[in-house]
């Protein structure tokens, strides 16, 4: 079986028109790599149009504020992506006179570029042969050859990364990825793939022997988390109270309202009680105005329950003023919050009323 020349065929007549394909140049490609890493094409496509507006060269990107890159990337998620990209250009300007390396190995110097993006940027804007395996690639290689290697181990990594080696094409690599991935996103799909008018099903192992649905094969996964989050949404005067969160967690680099996590969920007159031992809010003479009913934000590893509390303070203690920002309420869109924080702040009413008029 000819696996590159059919799937360059293939792709021949039904390529997507992306607009990062548009373009040799390794910046664009590198940010629309690290923009798909977690998201679906049609949601990347307007992020990359914004993102490459207002960042567009590497020294544009290593000089841009943190506030300002996590607003633009507001909404995509898994922002340590945002946070990598920066550190990732800030290292290209010191260390490779702001020009992105053109090969496999020193690309995977870079911050945040992985073997995936290193071999996608190589190939795409410099025609190196490296192959790029993402999840795509694992499951038409485990379909196709019969690979029941997990596709999360380190084994398999290996195995999967040097059958691609052997079948990419050696004139046209680039190309080559291209085609893989879009025959993984239109052709041989996670579920319901379309095999009856595939080019491989006469010698896909998979579908001669009826295991579509078993390959590929992946480890067990661990069950996600529950973290249960308890926000202060203050009003004091005309003000309100954020901080940017710094942890190594969730969400760093973006706001928040002030926080209390537990490892369990109070209901209304519990909170009311745990209110008055948070230190924040000592001597504030709160009154809770609004606690709403847990809302679930679903993560890769944990799933949050965050129950936003609304109050009003008259004066303001040194916890709080020391360990977050006092801001006017109506400036609040211009800083990057969480999806769920941000989600919630522009689709419950009562946040609307909190945002726009005294409680």
């Amino acid at each position: 079986m000819d696996f590159s020349n059919k799937l360059l065929k293939w792709y021949g007549s039904n390529a997507r028109d992306l607009p990062w394909r548009n373009t040799s140049n390794p910046y664009f490609i590198w940010i629309s790599e690290v923009i798909l890493q977690q998201t679906r094409v049609n949601q990347g496509i307007p992020y990359y149009y914004r993102f490459i507006e207002e960042f567009p060269t590497v020294q544009a990107l290593a000089d841009a504020p943190i506030d300002k890159l996590m607003k633009v990337w507001q909404g995509l998620g898994y922002y340590s992506r945002a946070r990598n990209l920066k550190e990732g250009a800030i290292q290209i300007v010191n260390e490779f006179h702001g020009q992105i390396p053109n090969t496999f190995d020193e690309l995977l110097k870079i911050k945040g570029i992985g073997p995936y993006s290193a071999a996608a940027i190589a190939s795409f804007a410099f025609g190196r042969v490296v192959p790029a395996v993402d999840g795509n690639v694992y499951r038409i290689l485990a379909r196709v050859f019969g690979v029941f290697t997990p596709i999360d181990s380190s084994k398999g990594k290996k195995e999967f990364f040097e059958l691609a080696k052997e079948l990419i094409s050696k004139k046209e690599p680039g190309r080559f990825n291209q085609a893989i991935i879009d025959f993984g996103a239109l052709q041989c799909t996670p579920k319901s793939p379309l095999c009856i008018d595939c080019p491989f099903n006469e010698y896909c192992y998979a579908y001669q022997n009826n295991l579509i649905s078993s390959l590929p094969v992946k480890g067990i996964k661990k069950p996600p988390q529950n973290r249960f989050f308890y926000y202060f949404m203050i009003r004091y005067g005309n003000f309100t109270f954020v901080r940017r969160r710094s942890e190594n967690d969730i969400w760093n680099s973006l706001y928040e309202f002030p926080l209390w996590e537990h490892n369990k969920q109070f209901n209304f007159d519990e909170i009311g009680q745990k209110i008055k031992g948070l230190s924040f809010l000592k001597d504030t003479e709160p009154c809770i105005r609004y606690i709403s009913e847990p809302v679930k934000h679903v993560l890769s590893h944990r799933i949050i329950w965050a129950t936003f509390i609304i109050l009003k303070i008259e004066k303001a203690n040194y916890s709080l003023k020391a360990d977050y920002v006092m801001i006017p309420i109506e400036e609040l869109s211009t800083y990057p919050f969480p999806r769920l924080i941000d989600g919630y702040l522009a689709a419950e009413p009562t946040a609307k009323y909190f945002i726009n008029r005294y409680m």
